[in-house]
């Protein structure tokens, strides 16, 4: 099994330390965590595939550079460990790979079709949706694992999605003004700091910052909360859903 302390010959540092080190410069570091983690990479892309993945295969340098970007972009503050995050961000770039290599193919079969009256209609048909079935039961997955991801995420904020049922503003204009209140919070960097930080909501800075009263702020703090930590965070899948809401 795959430890989560990354060893060297001089002494042990967690995975997570060892990226804080690579963010602050010491890149020496990210080919040897690269290789220490590849069997990682290989078991997270092949779930994606649903079949071995070879070091060969072009999914699996998708992976690579995908866990790349994971070590660049992960904080500790997200809630979340590293593995936890970079499994989220390697799917997700398979999938779009996969999707873009299935498009261009979508249009050789089609050239081919004009060329090749034996080819049947109805085999077009069934692999389409074979593959549209594919990409749904994948979405679904990556879907779940975000939803798992950012209840982690609540816990650390003592928070969870019950909470949020029963504190979401009812009526549209507090609902619109927890939104603008978490967007403005998450603006300020200080202020975002801080929510990550202490693990509350800085109502008394917030306050000075927009036009909301401290009862309203108050009031719909665990709401605002969370909407902070969605637009905060890379939660693809949260957002769309939130999508009609936040543009409202």
């Amino acid at each position: 099994m795959l430890s989560l302390l990354f060893m060297t010959k001089k002494k042990k540092r967690t995975l997570e330390e060892t990226v804080t080190l690579i963010q602050q410069g010491d890149k020496s570091l990210i080919n040897e965590i690269i290789d220490a983690y590849k069997p990682f990479i290989a078991k997270t892309v092949s779930s994606v595939c649903r079949r071995y993945i070879y070091e060969s295969d072009d999914e699996f340098s998708i992976g690579l550079i995908a866990f790349n970007e994971a070590i660049e972009k992960y904080s500790p503050e997200r809630g979340s460990s590293l593995l936890s995050f970079s499994e989220v961000i390697i799917k997700r770039r398979v999938i779009d790979y996969i999707r873009k290599q299935t498009k261009n193919q979508h249009i050789s079969i089609d050239l081919t079709n004009a060329s090749n009256e034996e080819e049947s209609p109805g085999t077009v048909i069934v692999n389409e949706l074979s593959l549209d079935d594919f990409h749904k039961k994948n979405d679904e997955q990556l879907r779940k694992d975000e939803i798992i991801q950012f209840q982690t995420l609540l816990n650390t904020f003592d928070l969870n999605f019950s909470d949020l049922v029963e504190n979401s503003p009812k009526h549209a204009d507090a609902r619109e003004n927890a939104i603008y209140a978490a967007k403005m919070l998450i603006e300020n960097q200080e202020l975002k700091d801080l929510l990550f930080e202490k693990k509350r909501l800085p109502i008394k800075q917030l306050e000075k910052m927009v036009n909301v009263s401290r009862k309203t702020i108050e009031r719909n703090r665990k709401y605002i909360i969370a909407i902070a930590l969605i637009l905060s965070s890379d939660y693809v899948y949260l957002k769309d859903y939130l999508k009609g809401v936040l543009e409202e």
